[in-house]
């Protein structure tokens, strides 16, 4: 990504990979139970009708409605359900789609210094289709954990730890049950990814072209939210899709183009955008949590390894 002091433009692609993956981690920390409660309700409602014909009651009102209705129904561990998966997730997934970024977006501009909007967006999409294929199926494994409920009246827990989901997963619906929704998941992440590092990286290099920051925290947090709030926008529609056909038991949906139509039929266009503020406040909160400490994740690494370099120099001499 752009901008910054020499010394903070040179980490290698090992740094930014690892860098990449801490961040996201310690963006999942922050912000699991945002989305948990975004899962909870874009699940809510797929049941269709109840048996008089009326549409199902719904369960859970609002992002913070839906956090204390589980922290009060199912306890406050209800909100990191899944976060294991999550974390092995964001390990895979980080790691290759913004670690990779500046390398296929030097790759798609010919090595130019200042990259023009088509190589920032084919680079998006690259690591974004890269990344999927790494880490679906810890995504299919965090988003069943989100959605399954702990409630006593509610029928039995589909998985009752990580290991064993993977393991129910392969054995009853096959290998292919762990890449369930891989399409939807990469046009998602295609999206996400143009929206998310895109945005972040021409807004961050237009602050500092214009001087309005520095490359420093303000520059990271602003440049973050931007990134956040567009990236809600474009991509709630599929994230909504993907999320219910990932969560679905076999023969629901035989596809992501059929679970859209499905619920364009029966819950009509707003469906597409059910937890849009839990999504924005998550998505918000991510990008800012995650960019923050991946500019500074990534300067440490790279203050240390001159540190060593430096001290191995003099203890030569």
């Amino acid at each position: 990504m752009t901008g910054g002091a020499a010394a903070d433009r040179t980490p290698s692609v090992a740094v930014k990979i690892f860098s990449a993956g801490s961040a996201g981690c310690v963006a999942d920390l922050v912000t699991f139970p945002l989305d948990t409660a975004k899962v909870r309700l874009q699940v809510q409602g797929e049941s269709g009708l109840s048996p008089k014909g009326q549409r199902a009651g719904h369960r859970y009102r609002g992002v913070f409605g839906t956090i204390y209705t589980l922290v009060k129904a199912e306890g406050p561990a209800s909100l990191y359900s899944g976060l294991v998966a999550g974390l092995h997730r964001q390990t895979c997934f980080a790691s290759v789609r913004i670690g990779l970024y500046d390398s296929m977006k030097e790759l798609y501009s010919g090595g130019t210094q200042h990259a023009g909007i088509l190589p920032r967006l084919l680079a998006g999409c690259t690591t974004g289709a890269m990344a999927v294929a790494f880490a679906q199926p810890t995504d299919v494994v965090k988003v069943r954990f989100q959605a399954q409920s702990r409630l006593p009246e509610s029928s039995a827990k589909r998985y009752s730890g990580t290991l064993e989901a993977y393991r129910t997963i392969a054995r009853d619906e096959g290998l292919r049950g762990l890449w369930k929704g891989c399409l939807p998941n990469v046009a998602r992440n295609a999206i996400v990814n143009c929206s998310e590092l895109v945005t972040y990286d021409i807004i961050k290099e237009l602050i500092l072209k214009y001087g309005l920051m520095t490359d420093n925290m303000p520059c990271h947090f602003t440049a973050g939210f931007a990134a956040g709030f567009c990236t809600t926008v474009v991509a709630s529609p599929v994230d909504v899709v993907k999320t219910r056909y990932m969560n679905s038991v076999p023969g629901q949906y035989s596809s992501a183009v059929h679970c859209a139509l499905t619920m364009q039929f029966k819950e009509g266009p707003t469906a597409f955008y059910k937890g849009f503020m839990p999504s924005f406040l998550r998505l918000g909160s991510w990008n800012i949590v995650m960019f923050v400490s991946f500019e500074q994740i990534k300067r440490l690494v790279v203050r240390l390894q001159r540190q060593s370099v430096t001290t191995e120099t003099c203890s030569e001499k």
